[in-house]
Formats: C-alpha cells, sequence, structure tokens
C-alpha cells in the first residue's frame, strides 16, 4: 500500500468573503491511496480555526505506517481534515478494488439528489441584495453574519429573494444579549435556521434561552465526543467530514445525534467535488443539506459532482466511491 499527498488549488468563481477574511482560491490537499495496482482517493481542507495548516496536516499523513485499515485509522489520527482525506481514500479504494459502491459496503440505502443550500458571500448590503435576487430561484440561501451590520444585509437579502428559505451562520459572532435582539427580526424575516450563534465553549447561555426556530452546532460539534455537551443548547448538529475525520466517524455521528434527539445539517468547507462526494451519503434525510462548495468554483474536478433543481447528486464511480 502506498499513500501519497498533493496539493490543489481550485479558483474560485469571485472573491468569497466571510467575517474571518476573503478568499480567491480554494487550497486542498489531495490523498491518493494504491494497493495492488488499484488507487483510491479523498481530499480535506485543512481548518484554520483549529490551526490546521496544509503542511500540518500533510505531516500528519506522512506519519501513517505504510499499511492501515480504515479502523486502525481512527486509532491512528485525531479527528480532523488529515483522517478525512485518508478516509475517503481508503472507502474509494475499497469500492473499486469490490467493483460495489461505497453506500453498498456502508449497508446504506441508495442515494438521490438533496436540495442543497447556496451560501453568499459577505458583501455590503447593496451587493448581497443583488447577489440573493441572482439567486432568487434557489430554494435555500445561507447567508454567512457575525459582524455589527448583520441585519442590513439580512433585510437585503430577504428583499432580493423573498421567497426562499434562508438560513444563517454567525461563525461565533453573536452573544447571548445580541442573539435575544435579533431573534425576532429573524422570525419576522423567515429566517430557518441558526448556525452557532456563540462562541464554542462559550455557548452555555443558550441552554434555556427561547427558540424562536431551530439551532444548530457547528464548531460546538465535531464527532460523537461532543454530543454529551450539546443537549439542551442545540436542536441540530452540523457534520462536516473535515471535523469528524471522514466518512466512517461521520456516519457514526449522524446515528449517534439522531438517537440523541437532534436534526441533522450536513456542511463542508469550500472544495471540489471530490470532498463533497463522501458527504452526499451523509446528507441522506438531512433536514438541511449545504454541499454547495462546487458550485462557488470556477474549476472542479473530473466527472464533478451533478447539480440540478432537485439538488446536489450522489457521484458518479468515475470520481468517488
Amino acid at each position: 500500500m502506498r499513500i501519497e499527498v498533493s496539493r490543489d488549488v481550485f479558483r474560485l468563481a469571485q472573491v468569497f468573503t466571510i467575517s474571518r477574511g476573503s478568499r480567491t482560491e480554494a487550497q486542498v490537499l489531495t490523498v491518493r491511496i494504491t494497493d495492488g495496482g488499484v488507487t483510491g482517493w479523498g481530499e480535506c481542507v485543512p481548518y484554520a480555526r483549529y490551526d490546521e495548516t496544509l503542511d500540518s496536516v500533510a505531516a500528519q499523513i506522512a506519519g501513517l505506517p505504510e499499511a492501515i485499515t480504515r479502523a486502525e485509522l481512527q486509532e491512528a489520527l485525531p479527528a480532523g481534515a488529515a483522517r478525512n482525506a485518508v478516509d475517503s481514500a481508503l472507502w474509494d479504494l475499497e469500492a473499486k478494488r469490490s467493483g460495489r459502491r461505497v453506500w453498498e459496503l456502508a449497508g446504506l440505502p441508495a442515494p438521490g439528489p438533496e436540495i442543497t443550500a447556496f451560501t453568499l458571500s459577505l458583501d455590503t448590503p447593496e451587493k448581497m441584495r443583488a447577489q440573493a435576487t441572482k439567486h432568487a430561484h434557489r430554494p435555500l440561501l445561507k447567508i454567512k453574519l457575525g459582524t455589527p451590520d448583520d441585519m442590513p444585509r439580512l433585510e437585503a437579502v430577504r428583499a432580493g429573494a423573498p421567497d426562499a428559505r434562508i438560513i444563517v451562520d454567525a461563525n461565533e459572532g453573536w452573544s447571548a444579549e445580541v442573539y435575544a435582539d435579533l431573534a425576532p427580526h429573524l422570525r419576522r424575516l423567515g429566517v430557518a435556521l441558526v448556525e452557532q450563534p456563540l462562541p464554542a465553549g462559550e455557548d452555555e447561555a443558550l441552554r434555556g434561552l427561547e427558540r424562536l426556530g431551530p439551532i444548530c452546532a457547528d464548531e460546538s460539534c465535531h464527532d460523537r465526543a461532543s454530543l454529551a455537551g450539546l443537549a439542551g443548547k442545540y436542536d441540530m448538529v452540523n457534520i462536516k467530514l473535515d471535523k469528524t475525520g471522514g466518512l466512517t466517524e461521520a456516519l457514526a455521528l449522524r446515528d449517534a445525534a439522531r438517537a440523541a434527539g437532534h436534526d441533522i445539517m450536513v456542511g463542508c468547507m469550500v472544495g471540489s467535488s471530490l470532498a463533497m462526494a463522501p458527504a452526499v451519503l451523509v446528507a441522506q434525510g438531512a433536514a438541511v443539506t449545504d454541499l454547495d462548495g462546487p458550485l462557488l468554483l470556477a474549476e472542479d474536478r473530473a466527472a464533478p459532482l451533478h447539480f440540478d433543481e432537485r439538488g446536489v447528486h450522489p457521484s458518479d464511480p468515475a470520481l468517488w466511491g
């Protein structure tokens, strides 16, 4: 077995801005695992929020033994981007060697398309209204907030897309007082969901807070070990493979979260179709799917995921799985 890591860069269709900064490209790591003449691959996006870099993640992968199973991988690396890329590559390798799809190997029902959110880049209210008007045909729009000018932006997006469902990601940018002040306006504007309003580790104030709509844990939920601390604070969990450390833990987290009474959201970093492909399997039946990474790119992998009015479709075997 041979594990190889390479860096890939995908240009974005336009500058993408959130409260933490702007970017013009997606920088990813691609892992290829070859065994017996068959190669499987996977992709990850290092998470700067957790001090991951391209170099640090590549070093984690380089430290793995030459031969490793998916079960051994769960113990060899912690949850995070490095384990995600290797886990995804191992699933793909197993599928290619067996001639079966990953969903079959995982004992899952045949997947179908899922409606996905489309994320609007942070900008002036006027420009965000123009973005919303351009994408008003999409059934679900996501807005990144967490700044002092949140309400004018939200008002502008609702004016530009009066019929779309809107979800909001505060990116840990609010306090309990700010959330309480904004909540009536969020309801008035038909916001269906708020992601991570308070900083992870400082979210006890959510316990017992009046709900005007579901609150979703993003930075507060990584893997199954996170679940015990979410009770009473969150209604939903956002599962991202770069947080869980791959499809293996993501599927286990999905089942455990549902058993604990949480609804499921499946999200992503800005990456290519290769990164989204395993996440589409996790997103089956999710309350919210946010796998729009390829829609934000100016270029993508060969055999990319297909998006249409029915949503994001499962991958072709030529891409992954």
